[in-house]
């Protein structure tokens, strides 16, 4: 494998950048290390610079164990997400070396094409999975870890990694941050009865090979028990947000109503995050098309990913459609300020497969959140006391919603939200996950 030099690593401002907020929030939590370390190797396709998705809480995963005196490793691929493609001073085609503190993180080709269309969403993770595979062995021989971590999605590189964690004598965890067999037919590529059979025996195959499994909603982690998983093997600690960083904050504190020229009086409806297929923004779209008329009424979506160009074509004519790119982290309290109403909208299809990950932010804001969301789907019962909730695919639903949003006395709703984001706080979950992991 290829290393870096000196050249590479001074282009790196994005991952210091992202390392120092997050090791001064490490600050905040008071961290001592009273227990023994452990040596971890992570594997997963995404992390930092990644800002959004699965990459941030495995980047955050890693600096946290690192910070409480374990040695840790990653495998990964080169940063692609939202958009699919790699960002420089990266390239897609090749292994590279860096150090993240004293985290040592190697990174796997991987082919892309960017907003990864139809079966390119199962080809990039194929291509990554076939070129870490010696990668992830090789660092596992070489590294010897008491513990290795593998984060779906992807799926497809855990068993390598497994075979090779089995051959050190090491404890496998897999992290399900996404039911990505189950996701790739509901809302993804494929199609088949006989074809989803034979995934799904894979996939209990590879799941029933770990561990210890995390996964982050009890709906995935009925879904998983269903797939004749022992439920002792399977534990649940949502997605974390560190409230140091995100908290209730004023409207006036929010620099976006000015850079985005909103009248003063402007009723703000925020979607912060992925723009991709499984959060069936059109349906948003829509509903500000009905809304047009409403002066005081602006939608704005900020984030990445391969719906977006597709997404300001469709409001091409709407005026009281704003949009935002990604933005970092040290923005994002402010980001989430510009909020007057959350918006959370998914796909029909996607409900029970994924839990927003957007959520935590958005509790944590201490903004009102309106959601579509079925019964009987674990968004739903999660938010019954605290969202407002509509369909899942009705645009109507959701204009007359987001209306009636307007003239609510939220209190109490913002009260419990911000209740439960306590419980989902990084401070809290970050210290379960070491206990799972090394217990």
């Amino acid at each position: 494998m290829n290393g870096v030099g000196p050249a590479f690593e001074r282009k790196m401002d994005s991952n210091i950048e992202v390392e120092e907020r997050f090791n001064d929030s490490l600050c905040r939590y008071n961290i001592k290390n009273t227990g023994p370390s452990q040596k971890i190797l992570i594997h997963a396709i995404n992390f930092m610079p990644e800002l959004i998705g699965c990459g941030k809480y495995t980047t955050e995963l890693a600096q946290y164990l690192e910070s409480r005196g374990h040695e840790i490793e990653v495998v990964t691929a080169p940063p692609h997400y939202p958009g699919w493609f790699v960002r420089a001073p990266y390239r897609a085609r090749v292994y590279a070396k860096e150090f993240v503190g004293s985290i040592r993180v190697t990174r796997c080709p991987i082919a892309l094409r960017t907003g990864a269309p139809g079966l390119w969403r199962l080809l990039a993770p194929l291509s990554f999975a076939v070129a870490a595979a010696p990668a992830v062995v090789w660092r596992i021989l070489r590294f010897r870890p008491d513990v290795v971590i593998c984060i779906e999605p992807t799926l497809m590189s855990a068993p390598v990694a497994l075979l090779a964690a089995k051959l050190v004598g090491a404890r496998s965890l897999l992290h399900v941050q996404d039911l990505e067999v189950d996701a790739a037919f509901e809302v993804g590529p494929l199609k088949g009865g006989a074809v989803r059979k034979l995934a799904n025996g894979v996939e209990r195959w590879v799941l029933d090979g770990f561990d210890k499994i995390i996964t982050i909603s009890n709906k995935m982690n009925e879904a998983l028990v269903v797939k004749r998983l022992s439920p002792g093997k399977i534990s649940v600690l949502r997605n974390w947000v560190d409230t140091t960083a995100i908290s209730p904050a004023p409207k006036a504190c929010s620099p976006f109503r000015e850079e985005l020229a909103l009248p003063a009086h402007a009723f703000v409806v925020l979607y912060a995050g992925n723009l991709g297929p499984k959060q069936a923004l059109e349906v948003l779209i829509a509903a500000a098309r009905r809304l047009a008329s409403e002066h005081d009424i602006y939608c704005v979506v900020a984030g990445a990913g391969p719906m977006r160009e597709t997404l300001q074509r469709q409001s091409a004519d709407l005026p009281n459609v704003r949009f935002l790119p990604i933005q970092p982290v040290e923005r994002m309290n402010e980001l989430l300020a510009l909020a007057d109403l959350h918006v959370l909208p998914q796909s029909k299809g996607a409900a029970d497969l994924v839990l927003p990950s957007k959520l935590g932010g958005m509790l944590a804001s201490g903004r009102p959140i309106i959601a579509t969301a079925d019964p009987d789907t674990e968004l739903h019962d999660l938010l019954s006391e605290i969202a407002l909730l509509t369909p899942s695919g009705d645009s109507e639903a959701l204009a007359d919603g987001i209306l009636a949003a307007r003239e609510l006395d939220w209190t109490r709703r913002v009260e419990r939200g911000l209740r439960l984001v306590e419980t989902m706080s990084a401070q809290t979950l970050l210290p379960q996950y070491e206990v799972l992991l090394v217990g």
